[in-house]
């Protein structure tokens, strides 16, 4: 059977759906969708867009759902994943993801994890899936569906309860990158409190543990700047969840000899000097100078001497961290765009040296805000130069972030676009 066949008998099925979910005669569903009862599936099987938007008003269904189902033939929409091979059993499909994702090959690695949910016999496995799944979203940047993959790992019943805890804690930070901070926050300091009770033993707990610290104290960190009048409590609680979880990776990099876990410890030493700037515990002049210096070690991002890994992101979070507090605390504009100068283009270059899209939102969003707060300093029509790189990776950040849209919207309609030779 052809793709056009494929996708005609998908929408047909769709139609189907449709009429009895509504209880509706064929006339009335055409009527609805605004087509000719005897032309709602086309030749090519791809409707136009106004057909799906309606159908998934008589549906009651999101739009990339009515997507999914007529491209793919799977709610979630799957982004064309196959079927799973006959002869492939869970473990080897879940160890062929495993690989896929050391090998940096995210999409073959989401590919095979959704076959190995579909072989999996148990909601363990189910759930071990689901969090494949996840980790392939994370990589390819795209943390909707990395919350949507866990969230379904955690429908399964009768897992682990410390598998359970570790789909919970990446929900949670799933939350957090996507500025869903009710949201991590309260899924964060639910796991914190866990663990007051029932003090983390084995590995996966200590990790899960340490990670929620983090997440809960990034979250309270992020909340300074949208509640400012909240500064102070968002900046003790911050900081005390941010010394924790410094504390906890640094031991588990320490006894597991995983440099990684320091890496993300460094993070948290930078999430703690933004806090104690709220907290009037720390000079914000001294402060900006600090991260200034600490970005001696990452000079030239492509040096094969350079930090990889999560050592390499910290230092480009600490890039973000130098640009919150500019904005909050710097009132001569001079030096607030000479320090924002600095921490933007050194956080796009980690960015894209990492291809790490939640860095990009934030060096975007920093850049453009830099950009306007010059205008309004000036008085001036300063221009705003990208070149066609930078509109491709603002569009990417568009689609991966809905709450950078807008700004981004912004930035493609006041830039002057130059063509690289």
């Amino acid at each position: 059977m052809d793709q056009a066949e494929q996708r005609r008998r998908r929408l047909a099925q769709l139609l189907d759906l449709a009429q009895t979910y509504r209880g509706w005669t064929r006339k009335e569903l055409a009527r609805a969708l605004r087509r000719d009862p005897t032309k709602l599936i086309p030749g090519s099987g791809i409707p136009k867009l106004d057909l799906v938007v309606d159908l998934a008003g008589v549906l009651d269904w999101p739009v990339g759902v009515v997507i999914g189902c007529m491209w793919n033939g799977n709610p979630a929409g799957s982004d064309g994943i196959g079927e799973a091979q006959p002869s492939a059993d869970f473990e080897s499909l879940d160890a062929a993801s495993s690989q896929a994702y050391q090998q940096g090959k995210y999409t073959l690695m989401i590919d095979l994890a959704k076959q190995a949910y579909d072989v999996a016999e148990t909601p363990q496995e189910r759930a071990r899936a689901c969090n494949r799944q996840a980790g392939g979203w994370d990589g390819l940047g795209r943390y909707s569906k990395l919350r949507d993959a866990v969230q379904l790992g955690l429908q399964e019943r009768s897992i682990s309860p410390d598998f359970r805890r570790m789909l919970q804690v990446n929900l949670a930070n799933a939350y957090y990158t996507l500025w869903s901070l009710t949201e991590s926050g309260a899924v964060a300091q639910g796991l914190v409190n866990w663990f007051k009770e029932n003090p983390a033993e084995s590995v996966r707990d200590r990790i899960v543990h340490a990670f929620a610290h983090y997440v809960a104290g990034h979250t309270f960190r992020r909340l300074i700047t949208q509640e400012p009048e909240n500064a102070t409590v968002l900046g003790f609680r911050a900081k005390e969840h941010l010394e924790i979880s410094h504390d906890l990776h640094c031991r588990l990099s320490e006894e597991l000899e995983i440099d990684a876990y320091s890496g993300i410890g460094n993070t948290c030493k930078g999430g703690i000097i933004e806090a104690e700037v709220e907290l009037d515990q720390r000079d914000p002049d001294e402060a900006l100078e600090t991260i200034v210096d600490r970005l001696d070690a990452v000079v030239d991002v492509e040096d094969e001497n350079a930090p990889v890994g999560p050592w390499l992101e910290s230092y480009g979070w600490w890039c973000i961290f130098g640009c919150n507090i500019a904005l909050r605390h710097l009132t001569d504009e001079r030096r607030l765009q000479h320090y924002m100068a600095i921490f933007t283009n050194k956080a796009d270059e980690i960015a894209n040296r990492s291809d790490n899209w939640s860095m990009r939102e934030r060096a975007f969003t920093m850049q453009y805000t830099r950009w306007q707060r010059a205008i309004d300093a000036t008085g001036f029509e300063i221009p705003n130069v990208i070149d066609k790189e930078d509109v491709q990776l603002i569009t990417g950040t568009m689609g991966r972030f809905p709450t950078f849209r807008e700004t981004g919207w912004r930035i493609l309609k006041t830039a002057k676009v130059v063509r690289n030779n």
